[in-house]
């Protein structure tokens, strides 16, 4: 039986975001596709406001479906909770699994806690430990926020978002559209086969041998924290700045963890 056989019974008919479905059919009427244009740049914008005052954060991406009980759910709230001492905001998907696991740590260190949800047809939810939270209709719109807020990105074995999350961070940083923020891949085990591949890519020269220093491959959290040390508070100099005022007419409002 070959894969495509395996998928026979399953219906692939667009069932997201029915202004988006149209708007990727193919080209329609002027008046149309400015209207998706603004609809699109309300959704920026309504993200830019809620999310100006989250303060540098680090975005740690993963799989929805694992359990609290899973090792690497595990592993993802320890880090998360050394990150937040560090003094970042710690921000996800917002959902279940790893996004939960990072949320949880951040809130378990005394840190901020912020996830940028998606509207799913199974209706995915935000999970409980968000000191705030925007929720999207578009993927492409959530993935800009997750990326303009960050000085770091951790990520953590995933499905086919994670890595879309992983190679696009990377590739920002290879083509110089963002600036070189650390990029730590974690789960070994789990990501060996691809960290093989990228060395095959190299091998093959698809990619150069400075592209393969982009992101750090490890499972111990001490050097994971050294690494965005170094490289998103040292080589970027962060330090404590003068807190700037939110303005209520904007609909902004500053963020503060749990007990302050």
């Amino acid at each position: 039986m070959t894969d495509i056989d395996n998928y026979s019974g399953r219906d692939f008919t667009p069932v997201g975001s029915k202004s988006e479905a149209v708007f990727l059919e193919g080209p329609h009427s002027r008046w149309k596709d400015t209207m998706f244009v603004f609809k699109v740049f309300r959704e920026f914008i309504h993200g830019f406001r809620h999310l100006h005052f989250v303060g540098p954060c680090i975005t740690i991406f993963g799989s929805a479906r694992f359990k609290e009980t899973h090792p690497y759910y595990q592993l993802t709230r320890d880090v998360s909770k050394e990150i937040v001492k560090l003094g970042f905001t710690i921000i996800t998907g917002g959902g279940p699994g790893i996004m939960e696991a990072a949320n949880r740590g951040a809130k378990e260190g005394g840190g901020i806690s912020i996830g940028c949800n998606i509207k799913l047809p199974q209706e995915q939810k935000h999970n409980p430990y968000l000191d705030k939270w925007v929720t999207f209709n578009h993927f492409f719109v959530r993935k800009v926020l997750l990326t303009k807020y960050s000085y770091g990105f951790i990520v953590m074995p995933g499905g086919y978002g994670t890595m879309d999350e992983f190679f696009e961070s990377i590739t920002l940083i290879q083509t110089g559209k963002i600036k070189r923020f650390p990029v730590v891949l974690m789960g070994t085990p789990f990501h060996k086969e691809l960290y093989d591949y990228i060395q095959k890519m190299q091998a093959e020269q698809t990619i150069g041998p400075e592209d393969i220093k982009l992101f750090l491959f490890t499972d111990s959290i001490t050097e994971a924290i050294e690494h965005i040390q170094k490289h998103a508070i040292s080589d970027f100099g962060l330090k404590k700045r003068r807190i700037i005022r939110p303005m209520g007419i904007l609909g902004e409002k500053r963020i503060y963890p749990s007990g302050s």
